[in-house]
């Protein structure tokens, strides 16, 4: 019997749509827009989480940094700066020291900044450039594709060479040979002794135009913001991350003199403390999400309301004939039901189409890995699904409490 009301509901639900198309395409908008948001930003939050994190999962998970301030500890600015404006820098000897240790494979020093290069006459603005140790190459998700690498003896004679990206050597020499050309930067020439394929991920892709230098010679010839070096650490293998940590705690607070009882005054930023807080904002993300895509449920909801209502005004002699034949209310109820559900399932059915096309379109087009999670899908067809229910229970009541005299005189 249920199975027969079913497909009664599910029959009329579809006659309904055939009969009134235009009307039925309208009133299913919103939820078309509804689920569409949900696939195609879910596809979304999961191809950038899914970038993001092999891009972390390419450098040693167990590295970490070791700075002058807590980035996941800001406070507001008062007049006197910054909280941790009293920190001092980290530096090159601090950083030299770190590397020593015996829990440690290495320690690379680094600052960055934005620099605009010239070659004979030719400009490229906004560059990203990291002034490095000369064993950056082992903590970077990337590959010297010709040339070498500079090495330690340019690190300490702060030569001014460079290792530059492909697509930066691409801009300035096209199809030149860019090994042994001299670019400048701030008016000092640089050496090109190499070219870097970047890594194929979303956080690579933000970066196209790169320069690498040797530290020293960022801070010598660049103005470089010395303030603002950080020491990127990598512990053995077989070493814990926190013994490591620790080492380097016990080094920086006998260098710098610090009692037993007073607070550090550098910080460490650690990759799962990353990963932590893109989860966090991916889950921001995914309420926002959520919300707007309730508010276009709530548009298409209130339009399958007027569309039942509808329906249920036009076949009040319907209604009337199959109450006088012995239907309970519950069968007329479940019929009207089954009909408001069967609409949102339509709209979601179309919206999953619409999401999982704008996905593939992300994938195709960008290097964003977008794809459709089996969670989304249940989201949608879950929303779908509450959203008749809830929406089409009025005009469902409405229908099953109708006095069938009544309704058998209705013209």
């Amino acid at each position: 019997m249920r199975l027969a009301s079913f497909h009664e509901g599910f029959g009329l639900a579809v006659d309904q749509l055939r009969a009134n198309k235009s009307r039925s395409l309208l009133t299913i908008l919103g939820i078309v827009i509804g689920v569409a948001t949900v696939m195609a930003m879910s596809a979304l939050i999961v191809g950038v989480r899914s970038s993001i994190l092999s891009a972390m999962a390419g450098a040693t998970p167990t590295q970490f940094n070791v700075m002058r301030w807590d980035p996941f500890g800001v406070r507001v600015s008062d007049d006197n700066g910054p909280p941790w404006g009293h920190n001092p820098p980290m530096t090159m000897e601090e950083a030299a020291r770190i590397a020593q240790l015996s829990k440690l494979k290495g320690a690379v020093p680094v600052v960055s900044g934005t620099e605009e290069i010239i070659f004979e006459g030719q400009h490229v603005e906004s560059v990203t450039m990291r002034g490095m140790g000369d064993g950056w190459i082992d903590i970077f998700t990337g590959t010297i594709t010709s040339g070498q690498n500079f090495i330690a003896s340019d690190v300490d004679a702060a030569h001014p060479v460079a290792v530059i990206s492909v697509q930066l050597a691409e801009h300035l020499f096209g199809s030149r040979n860019p090994l042994g050309r001299r670019i400048r930067i701030q008016g000092q020439q640089f050496e090109v002794i190499g070219t870097l394929k970047l890594a194929e991920n979303i956080v690579a892709n933000t970066v196209k135009d790169l320069v690498v230098v040797p530290v020293t010679t960022a801070l010598k010839y660049l103005d470089s913001d010395r303030e603002m070096l950080v020491v990127v650490a990598t512990p053995k293998d077989g070493v814990d991350q926190a013994d490591a940590v620790d080492q380097v705690t016990v080094l920086l607070r006998t260098m710098r003199g610090l009692r037993p009882g007073d607070p550090n005054n550098f910080a460490f930023v650690k990759s799962d403390e990353l990963v932590k807080t893109f989860n966090k904002l991916t889950g921001i993300f995914f309420v926002v999400m959520l919300a707007l895509s309730s508010v276009a449920l709530m548009v298409g909801g209130v339009g399958v309301i007027a569309m039942m209502m509808i329906a249920v005004t036009e076949r009040t002699r319907e209604i009337g004939i199959r109450k006088a034949l012995g239907a309970a209310r519950r069968e007329i109820l479940f019929q009207f039901l089954m009909e408001a559900v069967t609409l949102t399932f339509v709209g979601a059915v179309i919206g999953m189409v619409l999401g999982a096309g704008a996905a593939f379109l992300v994938a195709a087009a960008t290097p964003i890995p977008a794809k459709v999670p089996f969670f989304a899908v249940l989201a949608a067809l879950s929303m779908a699904a509450v959203a008749g229910v809830a929406f089409g229970m009025v005009p469902a009541w409405r229908a099953a409490r109708m006095d069938p005299v009544v309704a058998l005189r209705y013209e």
